[in-house]
């Protein structure tokens, strides 16, 4: 059992299915009060019956308030979960990338804004961003997607080394391919780039769980995507040509 987690109040986005369902499920079993949230109001209430959890559906955006009350008054650990797997170039619309934005940054910004005051006058708090390896390096065919999970990535950074010193510890997740009906979305590309190596979403929740008991702040469910992150950091050009090349092997059908 992780003792961070005992008792907890959590919250997880996006957990009527997936990665978030899989969370909400570990969090329960290892102690915690959970809120299940979803803008599928019957996938949410599913989840929630099954471990015991409560629902409180709707938009990522605005759940803080009802999750805090379903809570008793107290949000201990959020999990910014949900997001939009965007396929697409600079040239997809203009709605499609601010769904992106909206979905993908802004539910952090948002949940942050309203869960931050209450976490430095406690003097501690949790927020946990699943962000995806496409944060930290990127996704062929999806623009929308890559750009802003960068962003939550980036955001998330910014949260930890703002707030560390008072008590508010924050995780990034940032796997490849995991067996969910986002994966599956993603189409010839994530056939090519990530369904080789694709893992289960409990397996997610199993990294998170270490990474809370380890208080890191970067969580990689596939380890091999810290070699590719430190390529890209120290051999940008190499690793954009390797990159370049996996671009043509898609658009070949190869």
């Amino acid at each position: 059992m992780v003792e961070a987690v005992q008792g907890a109040g959590v919250v997880v986005t996006g957990a009527g299915g997936g990665i978030g369902a899989a969370l909400a499920r570990r969090f329960a079993a290892e102690g915690a009060r959970v809120v299940v949230n979803d803008l599928d109001a019957d996938r949410a209430k599913a989840v929630a019956d099954e471990i015991g959890a409560i629902a409180v559906p709707g938009d990522a955006s605005v759940v803080v308030g009802e999750a805090r009350d379903a809570l008793g008054g107290t949000v201990d650990i959020y999990c910014a979960n949900a997001g939009v797997g965007s396929g697409g170039s600079e040239a997809a619309g203009e709605d499609v990338w601010a769904l992106a934005w909206d979905v993908n940054v802004m539910a952090h910004v948002r949940a942050a804004e309203a869960l931050i005051p209450g976490w430095l006058e406690r003097g501690g708090g949790r927020f946990v961003s699943t962000v995806s390896a496409a944060g930290l390096l990127t996704m062929i065919g999806a623009a929308p997607y890559s750009v802003t999970k960068h962003g939550a990535y980036a955001f998330a950074e910014w949260l930890s080394l703002t707030y560390r010193h008072r008590g508010i510890k924050v995780h990034a997740i940032c796997p490849q391919g995991v067996r969910t009906d986002m994966l599956a979305a993603t189409g010839s590309a994530g056939d090519l780039v990530l369904q080789p190596t694709a893992i289960e979403p409990d397996a997610v929740a199993d990294a998170l769980m270490k990474g809370i008991a380890e208080e890191r702040f970067l969580i990689l469910p596939h380890p091999e995507v810290a070699g590719y992150y430190q390529a890209r950091a120290t051999e940008p050009d190499r690793w954009l040509t390797t990159m370049n090349h996996i671009q043509q092997k898609w658009e070949a059908g190869e």
